[in-house]
């Protein structure tokens, strides 16, 4: 039998050992993001664990960023890294505690079925291959890496869709790799419409460093990137810098920063309501947005999510609200769940990248419904 063990220095690993002696009492605690303020995601590797009953504890759950969004909530755990589905789990409002006896004699756990560097990497060289796509790096981050955006279409409506500023929120690219999959298939008649009617641009992960390091929400030093759009800066926020700096240059007649939420177990979009200069035109675009999805998803909820922000009262650090205001366009943050979604439950693998990859591809024919419209 191999020696028990638990690791995590990995593409978006993180966890911390404090006590790994007894696999039935397993210590374990969430390593804090760059900067420590935040905490929540989680993903590490169990070995020598085939038929072992294992109990791991999270132990400073409670100290989490979101620590509510524990409650109802389901880890995820994979012997393939491949297909991922839900474990029992506790949380008492101090500990995270999951249970499970693997059939292998490896397996992974995570907060969220991850979304490697490699994936993202295979997938650009992918997409590349279709003449259609443009791929470009627009900068590099703090660690180095690049910050990739794919360019498509001809059309006359400049379309941003920008996924993983926060880095934990895995989810968001699953649904863009959805949402592309869709858009360059041949045989698409809504994808061949939309690309004769708009220019797409892509960024399918804006925070490279947070994800390969295991954070939740920041960038190598700390910052959150969708806190920073009002004054970014190349020493702190590079990746929103660049991607401003290229939206000047383009215009924006929509923008979709797709996120997830740790708490709420809904798909919805919130707007920016609050921007002193929402206008009548931008709150009708976002109710036809809203009742779009909802029709051609049903896992699309439009009556849930945050209450707007009152008027005048947008925090213009955020993207959404930046873009809406700068731009006079429709901006819009889609948030997906972390856990399962409360229409449509499916308990064994909760909400997935595979529903996630589904209300992506949905996303198109709701920019079919409004795309003429956006200026």
């Amino acid at each position: 039998m191999s020696a028990f063990s638990i690791s995590s220095p990995f593409d978006g690993g993180n966890v911390e050992v404090v006590d790994a002696s007894d696999p039935a009492n397993v210590r374990l605690r969430i390593r804090r993001d760059a900067g420590g303020r935040f905490l929540q995601w989680f993903y590490f590797r169990v070995s020598g664990a085939r038929g072992v009953p294992l109990v791991l504890h999270l132990e400073n759950a409670s100290e989490a960023s979101y620590a509510g969004g524990f409650r109802g909530y389901s880890a995820v755990a994979s012997t393939d890294r491949e297909r991922w589905l839900r474990v029992p789990t506790s949380y008492d409002g101090r500990a995270l505690t999951i249970r499970a006896t693997p059939g292998a004699d490896a397996i992974w756990f995570a907060y969220f079925a991850p979304y490697s560097l490699e994936r993202h990497a295979d997938r650009l060289a992918r997409w590349q291959r279709d003449p259609r796509v443009r791929v470009e790096v627009l900068g590099r981050t703090l660690d180095g890496q690049d910050l990739d955006l794919l360019t498509m279409g001809e059309g006359a409506r400049a379309i941003w869709i920008l996924a993983r500023q926060h880095p934990g929120e895995t989810m968001a690219q699953f649904f863009v790799e959805g949402l592309l999959e869709r858009l360059l298939d041949d045989d698409d008649p809504v994808a061949l419409g939309l690309l004769e009617r708009a220019t797409f641009r892509v960024v399918p992960n804006m925070n490279p460093d947070g994800s390969r390091r295991g954070h939740l929400r920041t960038n190598a030093v700390g910052t959150n990137l969708n806190r920073a759009w009002l004054e970014p800066s190349m020493d702190a926020s590079p990746e929103v810098f660049v991607v401003r700096e290229r939206m000047h240059l383009t215009g924006v007649d929509l923008c979709v920063d797709v996120h997830g939420d740790e708490e709420l177990p809904h798909n919805f979009a919130a707007g920016p309501e609050g921007v002193p200069s929402f206008s009548p035109r931008q709150a009708e675009l976002l109710a036809r947005f809203r009742a779009a999805y909802a029709e051609a998803s049903p896992d699309f909820s439009s009556d849930a999510g945050y209450p707007p922000t009152a008027a005048g009262e947008a925090n213009l650090r955020l993207c959404t609200n930046y873009v809406a205001e700068t731009f006079g366009c429709l901006a819009v943050t889609l948030e997906q769940p972390f856990k399962d979604v409360a229409r449509h439950p499916r308990p064994l693998t909760g909400w997935s990248p595979e529903r996630a990859a589904h209300l992506g591809r949905a996303a198109l024919d709701v920019l079919a419904r409004i795309a003429d419209d956006l200026r």
